[in-house]
């Protein structure tokens, strides 16, 4: 089985093209949100998060997104503490997931793909490409969030330009080009080579 990595930039359109292969019956783990359930669902990962970041970290076994958020989007080092607790209880969680599936390949969704480490366990990895005036409005239209808390969350990440260097295959979804066709064509070529 072909392990296919997915990622690119916030509002970059990640998860529609998730969405597309999907409904090409492709299985599609999406890391984002199995990591906030593993905050919340794995007693040692959540133990970790409240010895490293305190015991206001999680409110009545809810993770307390407000107090992490002020702590680690203001400062890159914290940031790292946190991305260094939760990155390998996901890679593993996707590991043994993928292990389970039986199509001819799956896809892993992550934002941090390269940040994380993960990209070292796939095959292939997709960047999805939207200039950055696109997703700017996307994430602010989406997430309700001013120009400047996007253009803060945009820092924590690699930037575009390396990123999709670092990518096999590059979606362009810049509301100019039709996505369906180039995901058809990528689709293919995974089940071609998986045979």
């Amino acid at each position: 089985m072909i392990k296919v990595g997915l990622t690119g930039g916030i509002g970059s359109g990640k998860t529609m093209v998730a969405t597309i292969f999907k409904t090409f019956g492709i299985p599609v783990f999406d890391a984002d949100a199995e990591a906030k359930k593993l905050m919340e669902s794995n007693a040692a990962l959540q133990s970790a998060i409240q010895q490293t970041f305190g015991a206001e970290a999680f409110l009545d076994g809810k993770l307390n997104r407000q107090y992490l958020a002020k702590i680690i989007f203001n400062n890159a080092f914290q940031l790292e503490k946190l991305n260094a607790l939760v990155h390998p209880v996901v890679i593993e969680a996707a590991d043994s997931w993928a292990s389970k599936q039986k199509s001819s390949y799956v896809i892993k969704e992550a934002a941090l793909m390269f940040e994380s480490g993960s990209a070292a366990n796939l095959d292939f990895v997709i960047g999805v490409f939207a200039p950055q005036h696109l997703r700017i409005k996307r994430v602010m239209d989406r997430d309700g969030l001013s120009r400047l808390e996007v253009l803060s969350r945009m820092d924590k990440q690699i930037s575009d330009s390396i990123k999709m260097k670092l990518c096999d295959f590059i979606l362009i979804n810049d509301e100019q080009q039709l996505l369906l066709p180039q995901v058809i064509e990528l689709h293919k070529k995974f089940e071609e080579v998986a045979l």
